[in-house]
């Protein structure tokens, strides 16, 4: 077999294989005598055929699923022997298919760069210090009791917070238009659901009163139709119904899973789930600080092979994520994915470099430690940590997760790390990252 090797671009190599035809001709021999054994054609006893008419009537077939297999075995045996390490399928042209004659084809393809890792020390990182205080604790309570909120109607003018049941019909210019009419929909007043106007103007209304609304349509309002026009709303009130919040009793400690220990018990099980969501919060910020640190300090050309396959991972989740069970991810165009995906990739790339010259291993102490907290959000623990144990897809899961941290570990150790102390509201806040992290990207190693 005879190979060579070309450089088009930066990773694109050009690879002429050529394979001698006597390779090819016997394994065509092989396939037409197997043929042969099995092949029945009206005249002939089973077996009992002709081999040249056998090779006239399955002789060219016989060639191409040979052709299709040799191309295919010659390609990775080419790729070994040249020590290439293709990014992606390859592209194959094959240029001779004749009989008897040496057989040649050209596979046009990418390859995996080169990286050489940066300088670590020119990572920033502001690492965040929080805890749980018995103030968040508190406030958390209240979400939970707001979240639970029900409604009992009142026989009063109403007020915000208060929820309105009501009938309107919106009008421009006194024509109705389209969207601007309801039955029977509920509004609590403040919530800043409707547009500006909208709500105050039933501050002070009653159960079986009517009013009408004037307003003005925001000039960025998502219906052009009816952005920056002025429009009136005649709105008839049917209750007024006023916010109850639930007691912190046995009955509301039963929603979440709490039987016992009463207030505090409940309190000791909100405060270990805030706890949990921090280090989680302050985990995910740090490792992003991190991948965006190594994403300036390290210049990797990325292939188009591996990009076009991110793109196609994320419109199946942008599919699957939506629900479009019958809509065919590649109707979405790829530009709305494309910065994202090299993100991924690149950090992919980035990341397993780092592994592969750390010699970086999944610790399993951290694996388990990993599981066990996950399952301690659920009611029997040890049911859940037998399964993730027990399954090796979702393990394997766990394992590149915790190889990321260990990455993340790495870089710090020798990053510019500052310490900065904040409340539980912002550590927790979700942040606007300014990179993708490498989870997916690296998959592709």
């Amino acid at each position: 077999m005879q190979v060579s090797v070309e450089t088009i671009s930066g990773l694109e190599r050009r690879m002429t294989v050529g394979i001698p035809a006597e390779r090819i001709e016997n394994e065509v021999n092989k396939r037409l005598q197997q043929t042969a054994r099995r092949a029945r054609i009206d005249g002939f006893r089973p077996g009992k055929v002709p081999m040249s008419v056998i090779r006239k009537r399955f002789g060219a077939s016989a060639r191409q699923e040979v052709i299709g297999e040799v191309i295919q075995s010659s390609f990775y045996e080419a790729i070994v022997q040249e020590k290439l390490n293709p990014a992606g399928a390859p592209s194959v042209e094959p240029k001779e298919l004749s009989e008897g004659k040496d057989f040649e084809y050209i596979a046009t393809f990418e390859v995996y760069p080169e990286v050489t890792l940066g300088d670590f020390a020119q990572i920033s990182v502001e690492r965040i210090e929080s805890e749980v205080t018995d103030a968040d604790l508190d406030n958390m309570l209240e979400i939970l009791r707001k979240q639970h909120t029900s409604y009992e109607a009142v026989e009063r003018e109403a007020a915000n917070d208060d929820q309105l049941t009501i009938d309107f019909t919106g009008r421009i210019d006194g024509e109705a238009f389209a969207g601007g009419t309801a039955s029977n929909t509920k509004l609590v007043l403040g919530s800043g659901r409707m547009i500006p106007g909208f709500e105050d103007g039933l501050v002070g209304a009653k159960a079986g009163e009517s009013r009408t609304v004037s307003v003005t349509f925001p000039e960025d309002y998502q219906n052009l139709d009816l952005a920056g026009k002025a429009a009136e709303f005649e709105i008839m009130v049917h209750e007024v119904a006023e916010a109850r919040l639930p007691e912190l009793n046995d009955e509301f400690f039963a929603r979440f899973g709490v039987e016992e220990g009463g207030l505090e018990g409940f309190r000791a099980e909100v405060r270990k789930n805030m706890e949990r969501e921090l280090r989680q919060a302050i985990k995910g910020k740090t490792k992003t600080q991190v991948m965006d640190g190594l994403l300036k300090t390290n210049e990797v050309e990325v292939p188009k092979a591996l990009i076009s396959s991110e793109i196609d991972r994320l419109r199946q989740q942008a599919v699957q994520q939506f629900g479009g069970a019958n809509f065919d991810p590649s109707q979405l165009p790829a530009e709305l994915f494309e910065d994202q995906a090299r993100r991924r990739v690149t950090l992919g790339l980035i990341v397993a470099e780092i592994v592969k010259q750390n010699e970086i291993k999944p610790d399993e102490d951290r694996v388990r430690a990993m599981v066990e907290e996950l399952a301690s959000a659920y009611q029997e623990p040890q049911q859940v940590i037998n399964w993730y144990m027990q399954n090796e897809q979702q393990l394997a899961e766990i394992q590149s997760v915790v190889l990321e941290e260990q990455v993340v570990d790495t870089v710090l150790q020798k990053a510019k790390v500052t310490e900065k102390k904040v409340s539980y509201e912002e550590a927790v806040k979700p942040a606007q990252p300014e990179l993708e992290e490498a989870a997916e990207g690296s998959e592709d190693e």
